[in-house]
């Protein structure tokens, strides 16, 4: 068998509908829902601690999410349960994926909820007495402003640096300095003191227009890299929650690799389908997307993987 048709039967393979993954059947319009629970689903780290604390305390969202992830490892599963324990009333509203995978996570149990859990040391230093202020909290997704709303492109690694980056803030912005009792112009700083195990990026798509005097949503094209360090962690893009349409009326989807065969797959509520070659690049080069919401990244996994199914 020649090179040709071995290349032309692995398309054809990959073009079949067949998944590996099964879908998730919602009452009304919940796709803001189901794209952050497939998400936590091929989490293994969180699949696998959910599993282990449903059994200990049968009442908690751990229960529902055991279930729910149990079952979507051998069928399509439904989310009803979910939705009656998260309060969610109306079915057919339109909502936020970056609310409710916080929401999620605030009701699972810390061993589950940790791996996404970091801690961010905001400083500030008064530019006049040189007093400094620490304050450490800890964060389940961080938020990159996107800027103009004008601009064409946005580069995550480039949001990410300038949320990171020591800033000054004067004039009307000045903080108030509690050795020189009065606002002084300082600088402030974010520093990354306890990177999670999973880095989650929410790019603020959505910022208030002056002009029309109401919130708009950018649809500029973002550069999204599939490798990111910090504080010497390396971190390798695993999940993309993709929001299409806009504020009115809106739709979303998740991209996720598979850690256990390493392909990209998209899941679009009850329909699964594979999309490895929108994501089968060079780990150095980045993804272009009009649509990226969340960015989720493992630490330290997935170069295997990478490698395995690329060479």
């Amino acid at each position: 068998m020649n090179r040709y048709t071995v290349m032309n039967f692995r398309e054809k393979l990959e073009n079949l509908s067949i998944s590996d993954y099964q879908g998730l059947k919602s009452p009304g319009l919940t796709c803001y829902l189901n794209s952050v629970l497939q998400v936590l689903f091929m989490t293994e780290d969180f699949r696998e601690a959910v599993k282990r604390n449903c059994s200990e305390k049968p009442t908690s969202i751990d229960a529902h999410l055991g279930d729910l992830f149990s079952m979507l490892e051998r069928e399509m599963a439904q989310t009803h349960n979910i939705v009656i324990k998260l309060g969610i009333k109306d079915v057919y509203e339109q909502r936020d994926a970056a609310e409710y995978f916080e929401k999620i996570l605030c009701r699972t149990s810390p061993e589950a909820s940790k791996i996404f859990k970091g801690e961010l040391n905001h400083k500030s230093t008064c530019l006049k007495c040189n007093e400094t202020n620490d304050s450490k909290n800890f964060f389940l997704v961080l938020p990159l402003s996107m800027g103009d709303p004008k601009s064409s492109t946005y580069s995550v690694r480039q949001g990410l640096n300038s949320f990171l980056k020591v800033q000054t803030v004067c004039e009307d912005n000045q903080m108030f300095c509690t050795r020189c009792n009065e606002k002084q112009d300082a600088e402030i700083e974010y520093e990354m003191t306890h990177p999670p195990d999973v880095l989650v990026l929410l790019l603020k798509r959505f910022s208030f227009d002056y002009q029309q005097n109401c919130y708009v949503k950018l649809q500029c094209k973002a550069k999204v890299v599939q490798t990111l360090e910090i504080k010497n962690c390396r971190y390798r893009l695993y999940a993309v929650v993709h929001h299409y349409g806009d504020l009115m009326g809106g739709h979303y989807t998740a991209d996720i690799q598979s850690f256990e065969t390493g392909n990209w797959y998209c899941f679009n509520d009850n329909t699964v389908k594979s999309v490895h070659k929108l994501y089968s690049k060079s780990e150095h080069q980045s993804i272009s997307s009009t649509t990226a919401y969340l960015l989720m990244y493992k630490m330290g996994e997935f170069t295997n993987i990478w490698f395995a199914n690329n060479y």
